[in-house]
């Protein structure tokens, strides 16, 4: 048994009920990867192979992402199991990549409880759409915003590039705007982080016109 699911492509593609698949394999392996990666990140202070380690551990879990996606569309092979793992996966490596980068003092408070917030929003609202048996396909702005964070992060867990501070303003609360030095990442951080914001308000107009389409129907 199979469901109709929209391609990257805007193909019609099928979507099997079953968990057998190459792609669910490595989704998998990237899932267990999550917990070995926060808990190198968080001890690295010890070292430098120890983020090194870390940092080699989440470029894989996020470069997999995008071999996954590629696999089960090349064999047919899109899965319910992949369509609500996968996501879910992309959500826990952004959340253990920001809450451990502020554990190791490389990201101020305002940046996870910011993009945590936005997560707990965006799942409420995924809650409210499957009540009212509505699904919203992933924007294109989403898929950017977990891209660009995604190699924020790496960035500033290997602790390289560094770049010249822009001596705007001296503050903690705004590395890389200061005189010091600072990570390339942390540049990436920021985009990715209005990314999240714009995503958002997207997201919240096009759930109210599907929420609303959807009472018009019944």
């Amino acid at each position: 048994m199979v469901d109709e699911a929209q391609g990257r492509d805007g193909q019609t593609s099928e979507s099997h009920h079953t968990v057998y698949s190459v792609a669910n394999l490595i989704t998998v392996l990237r899932l267990l990867l999550v917990p070995f990666f926060f808990t190198v990140l968080i001890d690295s202070e010890a070292g430098q192979r120890a983020r090194l380690v870390a940092f080699v551990i989440y470029a894989v879990a996020a470069s997999t992402d995008w071999i996954d996606g590629q696999i089960a569309r090349r064999t047919n092979t899109v899965t319910t199991f992949g369509k609500i793992v996968d996501p879910l996966v992309d959500r826990l490596l952004l959340a253990s990549g920001v809450v451990g980068l502020y554990l190791i003092n490389e990201l101020p408070l305002w940046i996870p409880v910011v993009l945590v917030l936005r997560d707990v929003y965006l799942l409420y609202g995924a809650y409210v759409l499957e009540r009212n048996s509505v699904i919203l396909p992933v924007s294109y702005v989403g898929k950017m915003t977990t891209a660009v964070l995604l190699a924020g992060f790496s960035s500033l867990i290997a602790a390289w590039p560094k770049v010249p501070g822009l001596g705007l303003i001296e503050s903690s609360w705004l590395p890389g705007l200061g005189v010091r030095t600072s990570i390339l990442g942390m540049w990436f951080v920021y985009v990715g982080i209005a990314l999240s914001v714009a995503a958002a308000i997207g997201y919240t107009f096009r759930a109210r016109r599907a929420l609303q389409e959807a009472r018009e129907d019944a």
